[in-house]
């Protein structure tokens, strides 16, 4: 039970019906703000995709899809999606969007391979956005840009969520802070990444970390990412790396910081054979997404995903994520959350 963070004189605001009530509200009213906020359309997404095109999402390169073979097919396999993160890429392409315009969905998949605890489950659900934008806006201060367009949004449903449920007291700051992984290791070179983020996202409540998935000064990336969506390479004008980034905030609940969204601008030809010799995965480039991508068939584009269950957990003041999700759990941690008041569902 190391793996459970213990919230003192936990007790939760919201019954179990107000709960339910709660998740609907911000899921309609938040995806509304997001697809207005950014101009998003919403579209219908896959919960598989066909194995060895290169579509599906290798986070950090290490964690095993959920495979099953489909008889009509004489037995090829299918992968539960991890994200949708190339494949809502190609659905720009196929839909013809324009720059300035884009594309959201609700994502469900399943990560066999997640360490369960209080904010990870084996079910991931979140809202998975792509748009696209020029070779102009491949800039950090377009980056910068969106992220406060997505952080007011969920300053926005925060408002509403407490306005309906006077229980529930409002804790986001007005402003999100931005600092990039090299400054944050600099400020604390003693401390872990996770460590770090916990000390940054407790000093400005809500930050945005710039540059994840290259190495630092101290030879270790902030995270892992994998090397064909995001661009984590390409050099900004303030001389610094990457082109993504992770929204946190600073969870008072939990007493720790809490990652709402990963995003950025996604790779160009250049950065992904960039980090394909990087990472060596040279071989991708024989895929068909990445085919699609160095042959011009794809546009520039930005997207990311944000946490469904995270994001009502976090406005409804939960101390697990199974308070708002039903998944599979340990008896044990069953057990002991119920000892401390998180009821998982």
């Amino acid at each position: 039970m190391s793996k459970i963070i213990k919230p003192l004189h936990y007790a939760a605001l919201l019954d179990t019906k107000q709960t339910e009530q709660g998740i609907k509200l911000i899921k309609e009213f938040f995806q509304q703000n997001i697809s207005t906020e950014l101009r998003l359309r919403r579209v219908t997404a896959p919960l598989f995709v066909l194995k060895g095109l290169g579509i599906n999402d290798d986070l950090n390169g290490v964690e095993r899809a959920v495979t099953f073979p489909i008889k009509d097919l004489g037995d090829a396999k299918a992968e539960v999606v991890h994200s949708l993160a190339k494949w809502k890429r190609l659905s720009l392409a196929e839909y013809k969007i324009e720059p300035g315009y884009g594309i959201y969905t609700d994502m469900n998949a399943i990560r066999a391979d997640e360490e369960l605890d209080n904010l990870h489950s084996l079910y991931v659900d979140q809202w998975d956005w792509e748009a696209v934008i020029t070779k102009e806006q491949r800039t950090v201060e377009f980056l910068k840009d969106v992220v406060r367009r997505i952080y007011a949004a969920i300053r926005r449903t925060e408002y509403l969520t407490c306005e309906t449920y006077p229980q529930l007291k409002p804790f986001l700051p007005e402003q999100i802070h931005f600092i990039h992984s090299e400054e944050l290791l600099a400020m604390y070179p003693d401390k872990t990444p996770k460590e770090r983020e916990d000390a940054i996202c407790e000093k400005y409540g809500a930050v945005f970390i710039i540059g994840i998935g290259g190495k630092l000064a101290n030879g270790e990336p902030h995270d892992g990412r994998a090397p064909d969506y995001d661009d984590w390479t390409t050099v900004a004008s303030d001389g610094r790396m990457g082109l993504n980034g992770d929204i946190l905030i600073w969870y008072p609940v939990l007493g720790r910081s809490f990652e709402l969204s990963s995003m950025g601008i996604r790779v160009d030809k250049e950065s992904l054979l960039r980090q394909l010799a990087l990472t060596g995965k040279e071989e991708r480039q024989q895929l068909y997404f990445h085919q699609q991508l160095l042959n011009d068939k794809l546009p520039l584009s930005i997207g990311g995903g944000i946490g469904q269950s995270r994001l009502c957990m976090v406005l409804l003041q939960k101390g697990h994520i199974g308070e708002i999700q039903a998944s599979i759990w340990p008896d044990e941690m069953r057990e002991e959350c119920k000892k401390l008041g998180m009821s998982l569902i």
